[in-house]
């Protein structure tokens, strides 16, 4: 593998991580509004430690992989927990270690912040995804819901 560099964002990342959020949305099939990818960018550049924060995988000097996560409460525990709510690898890069790596990245975070766990959620469709989360992660039997305001 090529030099790959995992670091938080910054605001000079901002063109590359549009194309990356981009790509990753336009996977899941969703278009969102300019707006929100300013809200998005802002609050993950925000240095709220209860606000998102991301990463940015660089390959020789190319941005080729991004990660969103967060820190938060659980009742079930005194620690808190770190919800991992986007990953995304360019495919030409896929299956060379960039995603296990800013998994990785995102859960030596966590536990340096005394969080031990890391979790997070996919489509069932993600099939290549999800063979390398079987790999570093425990499956969960959780279903998810969604209960949205009709107006």
């Amino acid at each position: 593998m090529s030099d790959l560099t995992i670091r938080p964002l910054v605001a000079a990342d901002r063109p590359a991580w549009d194309q990356l959020w981009q790509a990753y949305l336009a996977y899941y099939e969703t278009e969102l509004p300019g707006a929100v990818y300013d809200t998005a960018f802002e609050r993950l550049l925000s240095g709220d430690p209860h606000e998102f924060a991301g990463l940015i995988a660089e390959q020789d000097g190319v941005a080729v992989g991004l990660t969103h996560y967060l820190f938060h409460r659980r009742l079930w525990s005194i620690e808190d927990t770190c919800y991992l709510m986007d990953l995304y690898v360019s495919p030409d890069c896929r299956g060379g270690g960039v995603g296990r790596q800013l998994i990785e990245a995102v859960h030596e975070r966590a536990k340096a912040a005394g969080i031990p766990d890391v979790y997070w959620l996919t489509q069932e469709f993600n099939y290549k995804g999800r063979m390398l989360y079987d790999k570093v992660a425990t499956r969960t039997p959780f279903i998810k819901y969604a209960k949205r305001d009709p107006s």
